[in-house]
């Protein structure tokens, strides 16, 4: 079997993470994007707050450009792609992004987790970890659409899972893409 690198992308809340997690569990390697992050405040001895988070984001960006996460997360999917047929990528967010690996990983698909915005800003009003409002959802929404060229990857997603009931929907969903994509 030829190897297949599956990227999630979607919005906010959209259930992206949740995804991940189901693949992980069913033995998948994952890579998260934002990873990087972690590891580059650890590199410089910073501590993790959103703050410096936001920081690091945009310092990596205008150091590498647009596909800076992409390059960064490059010598770990080599690393892996070795020893595993599979792996999954959760959070590719920008064009430039899934332009530079797809050229160097032709096998490369976009897996997009939707939900329409009013359930997506429901969930992450109620989040435990990167809680949002109601405005701050939008305001991400929006930004993440003008500032980091989001909506590329989404538009041209390989595989669609609508993601607008429950975790077990997410999960049944999930599962027939894989019976799908074997």
């Amino acid at each position: 079997m030829k190897n297949k690198i599956i990227a999630i992308v979607g919005m906010a809340g959209a259930g992206k993470t949740e995804a991940a997690n189901f693949f992980k569990e069913k033995g998948f390697p994952i890579l998260r994007f934002g990873d990087q992050t972690d590891i580059g405040l650890k590199e410089l001895g910073k501590e993790l707050t959103e703050e410096n988070e936001r920081w690091y984001r945009e310092k990596l960006r205008k150091e590498l450009g647009m596909a800076a996460y992409a390059v960064k997360i490059k010598p770990r999917i080599d690393k892996i792609i070795k020893e595993n047929k599979v792996i999954i990528l959760d959070g590719l967010y920008s064009w430039e992004e899934y332009v530079y690996l797809k050229k160097i990983f032709p096998e490369l698909s976009l897996l997009c987790i939707y939900a329409q915005p009013a359930i997506r800003y429901q969930r992450l009003i109620k989040r435990n970890h990167r809680r949002r409002d109601l405005k701050e959802a939008r305001s991400r929404d929006i930004a993440e659409l003008e500032n980091l060229n989001k909506g590329g990857p989404i538009a041209i997603a390989d595989y669609l899972i609508k993601n607008e009931e429950n975790f077990d929907d997410l999960k049944k969903r999930v599962k027939e893409f894989l019976v799908l994509t074997k």
